[in-house]
C-alpha cells in the first residue's frame, strides 16, 4: 500500500522501551498490585469486567511515563505510584467507553467487554474505574496533580463528544481533527507526563516541558494508530485492522485522501463512510486511494513532526537515564510503522 508496515516489530519495539521498562520495573510492580486491589469490589461483575481488559495486555506506557517523569526530578515518595495507577484507570475507563461508542468487537486481540457483558455494564464499570482513579488522586494530597488529571478527564470527554458531533463529516479539516485527537488521546499523555514533576516539586518550567512532551507524544501516537488501521495487524493495533473504516471514522488518512481526490473518488468516500463499509473490496480501494494520494505517508510524516516537538521539549532538561528513556518512547511510537 505504498507504506510498508512493520508487522514484525515486536522485538524492536520492546528493545526501544527497555530503558523505560527497566527504570520503572520496581514501581510498576507496585502499580500492578494497586491496579488489582483497586479494581476489586463486592459487586462481582465489576472486577470481572475490569480484569478482562486489565489482563488483556497493553504496554502501560502512560503510567510508566508518570513514574519516569517523577524519578527524573528526584522524587522519593510513593505518591507517584498512586498517580500512575490513576492514569492507567483513566485510560482503561476510556477504552471501555470508547468500545461502546464505537461498537467495537475486538480490543487487544480479545472480545471487548461490551460484546460479553453488554454496553450498560461496560459503561458503568468504566465509571467505577474513574471513581477509583479520583479517590487515589485525593489520597496523594496534591491539588495540582488533582487539577491536572481532573482537567484531562474533562477534556477527554469533550473530545469524545467532538468526535461524535463530527461523525462521518468528510469536510472535517486537519485542524478540527487534531483538536479531537489532542483531546481524546494526547491530553492523557500530557497529564501523565506532567504529574511526575508536579509530585516531585519541580519548577513550572520543568512541568511545562513534560506537559509539552506528553501532548506531542500523544498526537504522534494517535496518528500512527490512524495509519496502522489501513495496513497493520490486529496484534500490533490492538483491534481489528480496518475498524476505523468499517465504523465510518474520518481520520487523517481519510481526510487527506478525500481532499485530494477526484469527484468520483470523493463519491466513493461519501458512500463508504456513510454506509460503514464492511466490504473488503471497499477497504482495498480505500487503501489504494490513500497510496495514490500519499495520505498514509503524510500521516506518518505528521506523526514524526509531533515526535520531534516532543523530543525538543525535553532538550533543555539535564541528561539522565529517565530523559533518555522518555526520548526512546517517541521512537517506539513511530517505529510501529516502517
Amino acid at each position: 500500500m505504498g507504506v510498508v508496515l512493520n508487522l514484525e516489530s515486536g522485538k524492536r519495539e520492546a528493545a526501544s522501551i527497555k530503558g523505560l521498562v527497566d527504570l520503572t520495573a520496581v514501581d510498576m510492580t507496585r502499580v500492578n498490585e494497586l491496579i488489582l486491589s483497586k479494581a476489586g469490589s463486592d459487586v462481582e461483575m465489576i472486577p470481572e469486567i475490569a480484569n478482562h481488559l486489565i489482563s488483556s495486555g497493553g504496554k502501560r506506557l502512560r503510567p510508566m511515563v508518570t513514574l519516569a517523569a517523577a524519578q527524573m526530578f528526584g522524587y522519593a515518595g510513593d505518591g507517584h505510584v498512586k498517580l500512575a495507577t490513576s492514569v492507567e484507570f483513566m485510560h482503561t475507563a476510556t477504552l471501555l467507553h470508547d468500545d461502546v461508542v464505537d461498537e467495537s468487537d475486538l480490543r487487544r486481540g480479545r472480545k471487548t467487554a461490551r460484546t460479553i457483558w453488554g454496553n450498560q455494564a461496560s459503561v458503568l464499570v468504566g465509571d467505577f474505574l474513574l471513581g477509583q482513579a479520583f479517590r487515589m488522586m485525593v489520597d496523594v494530597g496534591s491539588l495540582d496533580a488533582l487539577d491536572i488529571l481532573s482537567t484531562a478527564a474533562t477534556v477527554i470527554a469533550e473530545g469524545e463528544v467532538m468526535q461524535l458531533a463530527a461523525a462521518k463529516n468528510l469536510e472535517t479539516t486537519e485542524d478540527e481533527h487534531f483538536a479531537v485527537i489532542k483531546a481524546k488521546t494526547a491530553a492523557l499523555f500530557s497529564a501523565a507526563a506532567e504529574v511526575g514533576p508536579v509530585i516531585a516539586g519541580a519548577s513550572r518550567v520543568d512541568r511545562a516541558a513534560l506537559r509539552s512532551y506528553g501532548m506531542n507524544l500523544g498526537l504522534a501516537f494517535q496518528l500512527i494508530d490512524d495509519a496502522l488501521d489501513y495496513g497493520g495487524s490486529a496484534k500490533d493495533l490492538g483491534k481489528n485492522v480496518g475498524d476505523d473504516f468499517r465504523e465510518g471514522k474520518v481520520t487523517l488518512p481519510v481526510i487527506l485522501s478525500y481532499r485530494r481526490g477526484s469527484a468520483s473518488e470523493r463519491a466513493f468516500w461519501k458512500s463508504a463512510i456513510e454506509n460503514n463499509g464492511t466490504d473488503d473490496a471497499a477497504l482495498e480501494r480505500a487503501i489504494g486511494l490513500m497510496t495514490r494520494h500519499g495520505a498514509i505517508a503524510d500521516t506518518i510524516g505528521r506523526a514524526r513532526h509531533f515526535g520531534e516537538i516532543a523530543r525538543d521539549a525535553l532538550a533543555p532538561l539535564d541528561a539522565s537515564a529517565q530523559k533518555t528513556a522518555l526520548i526512546d518512547v517517541i521512537d517506539f511510537c513511530i517505529s510501529r510503522v516502517n
